[in-house]
Order: structure tokens, then sequence, then C-alpha cells
């Protein structure tokens, strides 16, 4: 057996799941894998003068995490904001919180009882400070969220669509209290704030905003995934049952195992789950649509999954027409050379799939230039043109130590029409440079991905699932031969979570995934041919690939000339029987 060949184990994650109707669920299980966050929120309850920043990710349920994140700091006791004068014998009023209930005849100006509040959307001066309500015989003050709650979290892009609210808000943070009116003494601020946005946004004011750094000097980053091997499976189902509790749903047994899948499938890793709540809210409550009951088994989820790549994957349906009606010309058996089969991920924005690529490459007498057709032509990206440098520093390491190479290549993406960007194809670039110049064969049952670095060791690539999917695909629909393939970086193994069917071909033998450390390896299998190891001269024995294409590179430089002229002089001599 090839020893590049993966298992069918290796494929796909494994888990150990419980019954999830023998777990406890409490709202605080959704902080799952949120130590940080939760550490320093902690922190910040226990220091008066600093203030918080909540880095979150779109997957998150604000209010939900809320609401389970304020049950980790110690209950604060209720606040009575009430009137005093500074002296008796001063009329001047000011206002003070005490945690005691005062006398029957003191008035309470409010009531500081409620633990937290999250404010979104259309934010108000009122809603943060309160407002007078007038009556035909007074006025009655009516508190804001800085008066009713001890931790009020305000959504900071909500916060600046109103740029007055902003600098308020710093304004409130410096003097420390705030003002209805003038006519009203200053209510002095007694709860924390916490801002939720994205990290980046706090990297920018903490730059661009110098009273924001002063106030939140604390930073909590939420993570959008756990690790397994620090979490066991048993906390990620009761994470999940919190969230089927949100909908009014139950989770049976069976529908883990796809939910597991479907989790690490988001965070392209076979020992991470993805903690995007809304992503599993939504799936969760199409699931109780479709089967039209709250217990959800595995077939409700399944139906969920399917009706979700169903919704979204025109883009895909149309390619593999492409394919299927051979506009696009991609060959999936024999042996071409300067051809390859390179895989590709297509990004709609909600949905991605892979797409294999042509690759050709054409080599002729030149000064040395390998040019990337993509970027001449302003298709390709920075990235892109990052592989082609570091493919071309490749070459030159093995063939062109000693002296300049005198040969020009050219590469490209056939029948491709927009931008390329990304190193993942440098391995197959590299593969198909070697068969131009060797002019061997490439076998075309068999895909490539992944990156290059200067000596040759292949890296890990992104979207390595839709990649072997993408292929797998286009060959089911022609007939799988047993032939077919894909390679693939070995670095990418522990990422692998590829559908069942394509599991089952692997199986059965009707489809292979090969992982590789080196571009030698990749070679060996695609022109089955070994590709060859340097003597002390830097030669390579002429019977393999790095041979074949070592003497063609030497015709490139004319150094076979002598040889040439010799062999017609001696042919001619012997013709007049001289020699």
């Amino acid at each position: 057996m090839n020893s590049t060949l993966l298992p069918s184990a290796k494929l796909a994650p494994q888990y150990h799941l419980p019954d999830p109707s023998t777990s406890a669920c409490f709202p605080s299980h959704i902080l799952l894998g949120q130590e940080r966050v939760v550490d320093t929120f902690k922190l910040m309850s226990k220091i008066n003068s600093q203030h918080l920043f909540l880095a979150d990710f779109l997957g998150v349920d604000r209010p939900l995490f809320i609401n389970a994140l304020v049950t980790q700091a110690n209950t604060p006791s209720n606040q009575y904001l009430v009137a005093t004068k500074k002296t008796h014998e001063e009329d001047e009023i000011q206002f003070k919180w005490q945690q005691t209930l005062p006398p029957e005849h003191v008035g309470i100006i409010a009531r500081q009882e409620s633990l937290s509040c999250y404010l979104q959307g259309t934010i108000r001066r009122a809603d943060l400070l309160g407002k007078m309500l007038k009556t035909d015989k007074s006025s009655v003050y009516k508190p804001g969220a800085l008066a009713k709650n001890h931790f009020v979290f305000i959504c900071l892009a909500s916060l600046w669509q109103r740029e007055s609210l902003w600098d308020l808000l710093m304004q409130i943070l410096h003097d420390g209290f705030y003002r209805i009116n003038n006519e009203l003494a200053p209510i002095p601020l007694n709860c924390k704030i916490v801002l939720v946005g994205s990290g980046l946004s706090y990297s920018q004011l903490r730059v661009e905003d110098r009273h924001f750094s002063r106030h939140f000097p604390l930073l909590a980053e939420m993570s959008n995934e756990v690790d397994l091997t620090q979490h066991p499976e048993s906390s990620y189902v009761q994470w999940l049952n919190v969230l089927a509790q949100s909908e009014s749903v139950e989770l049976e047994t069976s529908s883990l195992l796809p939910l597991f899948w479907y989790s690490s499938r988001l965070v392209e890793h076979q020992q991470r789950l993805s903690l995007s709540m809304l992503e599993f809210r939504h799936l969760l409550g199409q699931a109780k649509a479709y089967c039209g009951q709250s217990a959800l088994n595995a077939a409700a989820i399944a139906k969920a999954l399917e009706k979700l790549t169903f919704r979204h994957n025109s883009s895909e349906v149309y390619s593999a027409q492409s394919f299927d009606d051979n506009f696009i010309n991609l060959p999936t058996k024999g042996a071409m050379v300067g051809q390859i089969n390179a895989l590709t991920v297509i990004d709609t924005g909600d949905y991605t799939y892979g797409e294999p690529a042509r690759i050709t490459s054409s080599v002729h007498y030149g000064d040395g230039e390998v040019a990337d057709i993509e970027r001449k032509s302003e298709l390709g990206g920075n990235i892109h043109a990052k592989g082609m440098m570091i493919l071309s520093s490749c070459l030159y390491r093995i063939f062109g130590r000693d002296a300049p190479l005198h040969l020009n290549a050219n590469i490209v993406f056939e029948q491709s029409y927009q931008e390329i960007d990304g190193d993942s194809a440098s391995l197959a670039e590299y593969c198909c440079l070697m068969s131009a110049i060797a002019e061997q064969p490439i076998i075309q049952s068999l895909a490539v991905t992944g990156a290059l670095d200067q000596f040759g060791n292949v890296q890990a690539i992104g979207g390595v699932n839709e990649k072997i999917e993408g292929f797998f695909n286009l060959c089911q629909r022609r007939g799988l031969t047993g032939d077919q393939g894909v390679i693939m970086p070995k670095a990418n193994v522990l990422q692998l979570n590829l559908e069942p069917d394509v599991i089952e071909a692997i199986d059965k033998r009707l489809f292979h995934i090969h992982a590789i450390e080196h571009m030698d390896q990749a070679v060996e299998l695609l022109m089955q041919m070994p590709a060859g190891v340097a003597n002390e001269d830097n030669d390579f024995a002429p019977e393999t690939l790095y041979g074949l294409v070592q003497q063609r590179l030497d015709k490139l430089a004319g150094q076979d000339d002598d040889d040439v002229e010799l062999n017609f002089f001696a042919k001619l001599l012997a013709r007049l029987r001289i020699i």
C-alpha cells in the first residue's frame, strides 16, 4: 500500500457522545470556551475606575451571552439614589447612591435593582440618562439605563451612529457623573459600562481616541471555537442544549453526531468545534419546522442541513453544468504533458464550494523567467504572485545552483476569467512545470492542492474539504474508475471532515486521497517515476524525472553542442574512410 494513502478513519472526526437527556443544562453553559472573557469580566467588576470592551464575532447571540456572563460576577447589592443637602445650613441638593433603604420620609429618586441591560439599535440620550416627566404640580425623574442597571452593555456600532452620544458617554466616564438638565443636581455614575463590538474596532479606538484608551483598558475577546483536547464532548452537548432550549426543541441522542460534524466543518478542524450560536439556533429552528415536532433526531438535522445547502448552492450547480456540458475542458483520465488538475475554492459570501481548475505550462529557450500569465494579465493576486516566486526559487535551488537557466516558462489557469489569489496552487504549478520541461505526461485522474516553501516542503492550505469534494463530485458524475483521487498536504489531515459518500467511495477503493509532505512525493505520484536524488556533483540519474529535466535544461543551455559537432565530423570521416 502506498504510504501516502489516507485510511478512511482519518477522513472525518471521531467523537464519544453522551446522552443529551442526562446532561444538566444551565444558562452559564453557553460560556463554554470563554475563560478569557469570564476572567476579564470578573476583574472589571472588582475595579471601580475601569470599564470593559467585549470583542465578539458575527455568530454571537448577544442577549443570550450577556445574560449568562453577568451571572459570573458577584451579585451587586441594590442601590438607591436619594437627595441630600450638603450641610444643614445650605439648601443646595445633591444626589448620592446608598445600599441601605432610606427612611420612608426620604424620597427615592431611582432604584438600581436590575443586573444588566443591552442597548442596541437607535439609542437616544434618554435611554442612557433618563428624562424628566412633567406633571401639573411637579416634575418626576424617569431613570435611564445608567441609573437602573449595575452593568450596561452597549452595542458599539449603534453608539457610533450617534456621534454626540459617543462624546457624551466619554464625558460622563471622565467626570464620573451626568446631568439630566441644568436645574437638576448631577447624578453620580454608579454602573459598569461594557461596549460590545469587534476586536478590530477596539484596536482602532485604542489608537485614535485617547479618552477611550483611558476608560476601557480591559479587553475581553471571545473565542469562536472550542478545543476538544481541553473540554470534553459532554460540555459541548450542554452548550447545544442551551441553544436548543432557546428554540424550544429537544435533542435526541442521534442528533448529536450530525451536529458535531457540522460544527467541526464550520471551523475546519477535527478537534475543534464552532461556538457560533446563531448558526445553530437557525439550524435547530429550521429542523423543527421541517420535521414538525420539537424532538429532533439525526434525520431532522440531516434534512435541515440538506435544505441549507439547497438554498445556497445555485452557483455550484451552474458550475457543475459547465463541466458536464464540456464548456470547461478538464480531463479526468489519461495522461498529458504540461497539464495538471488543480483545486480551487469559490466563496460566494454565504456558501463555499470546491471547483477543479486546469493549469498548463509551456517552456522554451530564454533567460530563466517563469512567467505567471495570471499576473501579467492582472488576474492574479499578490499572494498568488508570491507563490509563483517561491516556485521559481525551488526551480533555481535544484537546477540553477552553478549556472543560470536558459529557459522561459509560461504558466496559466486555463478558462479562468476572474481574479485568482492564494498560493495553494503552487505545488500543482511546480509539477506542471516539471512535466513540461521533462516532457513527461501527468496522470489526469489525480488533482493536486498544496503550497510550497523554498525547500519544497508542502504546506497547509485552506478549504481542503471543499476542494476534495469538488473534484470527487466531478469524477462521480463521470463515473468513478478507482484511479481518481486527490493529492493534498499532510498538514491538513486534522482538518478533514468529508461527506459520507466520499468516505464510502474511499472505503471501496473507488477514490483515493494522498497526504504528502514534500513536492518530490507529488511528482512521483503524478508521473509514475522517481523524482531523483542529486549526487555530490549535483547531477541526477538519467532515468529519474529530475535527470530528464536536467538533460532538457542542458540542451537549452547548448551544453551538448560540442558533442553534436564531434559526432558530425566523426560521421563525415567515416564516410570518407579516413577513420
